[in-house]
């Protein structure tokens, strides 16, 4: 197979033909069996050096023209296999190694995990007098669980601050409980949980 793309930032054994990238998204796609947006495919195939930023959205967007996929909601912000696109992944998969397609549909099972915490759970950030406010909330289905907010100094921080909330949510929330209840043992738990994650 003929290689027709630039290689920047794709590992050894990545994708290095359009056909390829085209074939892995559909895959991907029909792996998962869940719409997903744009950035989660694109972002699947660069976290893992399968394919190159601007190639991947590039073939992303031929699909889409093409009618192999579709969008999944009126804001066309998820998107999903038409049965043309089912075809290609059923069809071309073989084409690709099986260490390309397990590492990909890993990938993206992480970012669609990582998308769901991130559409429950809120953090913004928003400039005051001497830096910034960070605002979290957590909610567990249509009620607001908690919601804190806190003063940092700069952006960097604010930004970091948001990462490691969005990292385990669950936590901040059970060590926020097990402070307010005095619940000795539930905190030591929480500390030692957060000392194995460091």
């Amino acid at each position: 197979m003929a290689f027709d793309t630039f290689d920047e930032g794709i590992s050894l054994g990545g994708m290095r033909s359009k056909t390829e990238i085209r074939t892995l998204i559909c895959y991907l796609f029909k792996s998962v069996g869940m719409p997903m947006t744009k950035d989660a495919v694109v972002n699947a195939l660069m976290e893992k050096g399968l394919a190159n930023y601007f190639e991947t959205s590039a073939c992303f967007d031929d699909l889409l023209r093409n009618g192999n996929i579709k969008p999944a909601d009126e804001e066309k912000k998820r998107f999903c296999n038409t049965e043309d696109g089912d075809l290609i992944a059923t069809q071309l998969e073989d084409t690709l190694p099986p260490t390309v397609r397990e590492r990909a549909v890993e990938c993206a099972l992480s970012l669609l995990k990582r998308e769901q915490l991130e559409s429950e759970n809120k953090v913004t950030i928003e400039k005051c007098d001497n830096g910034y406010t960070v605002t979290c909330r957590i909610s567990g289905d249509d009620m607001e669980l908690l919601k804190f907010s806190l003063y940092v100094p700069d952006k960097q921080q604010a930004r970091i601050f948001r990462k490691n909330f969005y990292k385990n949510p669950d936590m901040f929330y059970s060590v926020m409980i097990a402070m307010l209840t005095r619940n000795k043992r539930a905190v030591s738990e929480l500390l030692d949980e957060l000392g194995s994650v460091i």
